[in-house]
């Protein structure tokens, strides 16, 4: 009985090993019980299909890729260093997975990138400030995680992105001044974090905004004027502590700010 147990071990082992050898050294990377050629996979798309576990090191290997989406998965444990190594990477998208730990710092590498997608993970630690090298980037969503920290200024060097959500965090402090640099944007959605203090006046400067949400926070001092003069805006200030008066565009009702006991 030994002896054939032994024997059904021993097949597995070489069915496996010869299977590994089906990647050729140097010239192919196995990821998920498949090779990818290193120098010409410009795309990978396992969205929904199941994955589980870390994602490889390995991944850093395919140089030329240009589209990485592994989102809606099962996906844990924190994302690889190495993916910093993906310089030709337009679009990532993480999201929707189980991914943990902080946003490696190698993410600034990735300066042709257009779409970050983590959003919808259990990401904590603060937001990398060497995102602010991605100057290509159009989309970052990081919402729903377990970010913490401030709202680092450099993301105001963002100068061609057009939705910013950082929204269902634990984010902290005010919100930057330096967003108002961001002449592009198109949505602002910073709603459900910790986030303190007054509006920038340099939101003013917005003037492509449509969505702006900042409800569920804990921001005072008044909402500025100069909101009202974006015709298309969509406005959430639900839940803070602004003081009176409000901009004409806006009623009381509308804004339902908390009790604030003190506003002179």
């Amino acid at each position: 009985m030994l002896i054939r147990i032994y024997k059904i071990v021993f097949t597995l082992a070489v069915i496996s090993f010869s299977f590994n050898q089906n990647c050729i050294d140097r010239v192919e990377v196995l990821l998920w019980d498949q090779c990818y050629n290193i120098e010409s996979t410009a795309k990978l798309s396992l969205s929904g299909v199941g994955l589980s576990g870390k994602i490889p090191e390995e991944i850093g290997e395919l140089i030329n890729l240009y589209i990485l989406d592994l989102s809606n998965n099962r996906l844990s444990g924190e994302i690889p260093s190495s993916i910093g190594k993906l310089v030709n990477l337009k679009f990532l998208y993480l999201q929707d997975n189980e991914l943990s730990g902080q946003i490696p710092s190698s993410i600034g590498e990735l300066v042709s990138l257009n779409r970050l997608f983590l959003s919808s993970n259990k990401i904590s630690g603060s937001i990398p400030t060497v995102i602010g090298n991605l100057k290509n980037l159009e989309y970052l969503h990081l919402f729903k995680n377990k970010l913490s920290g401030q709202i680092p200024i450099e993301l105001g060097k963002l100068v061609n992105l057009f939705k910013l959500d950082l929204s269902l965090n634990q984010l902290t402090g005010a919100i930057p001044y330096q967003l108002g640099g961001l002449t592009n944007l198109n949505s602002l959605r910073l709603f459900s974090n910790q986030l303190s203090g007054d509006i920038p006046l340099s939101i003013k400067n917005l003037l492509e905004l449509e969505f702006l949400f900042l409800q569920n926070n804990q921001l005072s001092g008044q909402v500025p004027f100069q909101l009202c003069a974006y015709k298309k805006i969509n406005m959430n200030m639900d839940g803070n502590m602004f003081c009176p008066p409000y901009p004409f565009c806006l009623s009381e009702d509308s804004i339902k700010s908390q009790l604030v006991l003190d506003c002179n």
